[in-house]
């Protein structure tokens, strides 16, 4: 598969299902905190990278900032219009590629991501435009899924029955990585900081409810079983693997879903 066609899978497969819902109802809480974190200030210039239907970016603007909010699929930006216009703040909405930003260099204050740039294929590609369009001094911020938190390994669970990455490609948790942050920054940076928090997810009543919300609602999950469709017993298996997963990772309170936060400063 080409880099191109992964891209174009890609904005499928965000478009299915109902990922806006998954964000407001499992990630609510990690974009205003990536918002303060990253200190985006009134007149501040915003970019949202992968910016989804706007988690990440409403609260930048709900705290000053002059946001754009650039996705690849236009589903989830024509989502994040109405929840920006019921929220009461204006953001641009861009569809564009993390890879190739249609913006010029030095051009924000402040460049974010919450769990959507690590999803691109070529990681310093990503990373190399996130430090174009930052001005020297300027702030990026990411929110990263860990390789050994949930989500990871949710992932890790589906790999097997999912569609092959294209030559060249890397997993997308190696981004909640510190070491791998650290290299595909290197010196465009001046400060690099990392925190790892955790977002509580306590609203499922059962492991089999999580994974049959995760089998409607979430993208990578429906691809996955659209994949083994037409065998029966690969179906069966990856719903015995998720629903075991599911029982084996739950806590007391529910799950706990660990992030990577990632604070740099644009080198000058």
């Amino acid at each position: 598969m080409s880099v191109d066609d992964f891209k174009a899978r890609a904005r499928a497969m965000w478009a299915l299902g109902d990922f806006p819902r998954v964000a407001r109802e499992t990630i609510a809480d990690v974009g205003p905190t990536l918002v303060a974190s990253a200190g985006v200030r009134t007149g501040a210039k915003v970019l949202d990278v992968a910016a989804g239907s706007g988690a990440t970016s409403i609260p930048a603007a709900l705290a000053g900032g002059d946001v754009i909010a650039s996705d690849l699929t236009p589903e989830l930006l024509e989502a994040g219009r109405h929840a920006a216009i019921a929220a009461g703040v204006a953001v641009q909405w861009t569809e564009a590629d993390a890879e190739a930003l249609p913006f010029d260099d030095a051009s924000f204050d402040v460049v974010l991501s919450s769990f959507g740039a690590m999803f691109a294929p070529r990681h310093q590609v990503v990373a190399d435009e996130l430090l174009r369009v930052a001005r020297p001094g300027g702030t990026i911020g990411m929110a990263n899924w860990t390789p050994g938190g949930w989500v990871g390994q949710f992932f890790l669970v589906m790999v097997p029955f999912m569609p092959p990455l294209p030559e060249g490609a890397l997993p997308p948790v190696l981004w909640g990585s510190e070491e791998h942050v650290r290299t595909l920054f290197g010196d465009g940076v001046s400060e690099l900081t990392f925190t790892r928090r955790v977002q509580p997810v306590t609203h499922f009543p059962s492991p089999q409810a999580l994974v049959d919300y995760y089998k409607s609602n979430f993208g990578p999950t429906i691809i996955a079983y659209n994949s083994v469709a037409d065998d029966p017993g690969r179906t069966a298996e990856l719903d015995l693997k998720l629903l075991d997963f599911a029982e084996r990772s739950r806590g007391d309170d529910g799950w706990e879903f660990e992030y990577l936060e990632v604070i740099a400063r644009r080198a000058s």
